[in-house]
């Protein structure tokens, strides 16, 4: 009971809910950078919430089915074929053993879920299967990739999921002011607040690098390592801020203005290169 990986894409990998709990070993969680899609996936297909699925960036994945197998596309709405035929995201549809599965770049959003009845049963390392790409935790899909999956039971009873897909426009992030907005003037945390921040190029499964006015800081010296989380904005003296996603460092040594809130970080993985960022406190 396998898929087998003809295409990847610019970028595809296993991911589950992560791997917390392993910051001693210097192991990040990891995880689906958008969770909310990931446990949408596995509600609608009647898998466990933190079952494996492919987070796919920007689409181009193709895959071929060694099994008979329901699956569901969330997330980014990639265009779906199955042996040429369109399928919908956001509802479950039948993939036919031996079948062609393609997801194509979709209009908004980065990052699509891949979900099949059963999960990815891929091998897990600190009990979980996500691919850590910093901590180097399993390795991005490549063209002849095998991926075991679980055994499914009933088909999924739903019809389509009545969610909105990722906006093409600016994007409002709701953040919290700190830990380290001391370091920052009174005009630098308006000026967060009250500006739009574009998303650059530089972006992967770490962080996203942003341009726009810089941040002046109230201290000068230097801010000794301290821990990490994700959706932490860290701004390097560059005054220009980096938010951190799924597979960001531990620890780092610039002062973090502020934290984009747990229900907005998947949101923000979804941006692509161009769209702007504008955060609330």
């Amino acid at each position: 009971m396998t898929l087998e990986v003809i295409a990847a894409g610019p970028f595809s990998t296993v991911q589950d809910l992560g791997r917390p709990g392993h910051a001693a070993l210097g192991v990040g969680a990891s995880g689906a950078a958008d969770p909310a899609a990931l446990r949408l996936a596995n509600r609608a297909l009647g898998n466990a919430e933190d079952a494996a699925a492919l987070e796919v960036t920007l689409g181009g994945l193709t895959l071929h089915s060694h099994i008979a197998v329901y699956a569901i596309v969330t997330g980014a709405p990639a265009p779906i074929t199955v042996n040429g035929r369109a399928e919908p995201p956001y509802a479950p549809f039948f993939i036919p053993k031996g079948a062609e599965v393609h997801l194509a770049t979709p209009p908004t959003g980065l990052r699509s879920y891949l979900a099949v009845r059963g999960g990815i049963e891929t091998p897990r390392i600190l009990g979980s299967r996500s691919t850590d790409t910093l901590a180097k935790l399993g390795t991005p899909l490549a063209p002849g990739t095998v991926l075991p999956t679980g055994k499914a039971a009933i088909p999924p009873n739903i019809d389509v999921l009545p969610v909105q897909p990722p906006p093409a426009g600016d994007l409002d992030l709701h953040i919290t002011l700190g830990p380290r907005a001391d370091w920052f003037t009174e005009e630098a945390l308006r000026t967060l607040t009250s500006h739009p921040y574009e998303v650059t190029a530089q972006i992967d499964r770490v962080g996203m690098r942003l341009t726009g006015p810089p941040l002046t800081r109230a201290r000068t010296g230097e801010l000794p390592s301290e821990g990490m989380v994700t959706g932490a904005l860290q701004v390097p003296p560059s005054g220009t801020p980096v938010l951190f996603l799924a597979d960001h460092p531990l620890t780092g040594g610039y002062p973090v203005i502020a934290v984009v809130t747990i229900p907005d970080i998947g949101r923000a993985a979804q941006a692509r290169p161009g769209q702007r960022l504008r955060f609330h406190a």
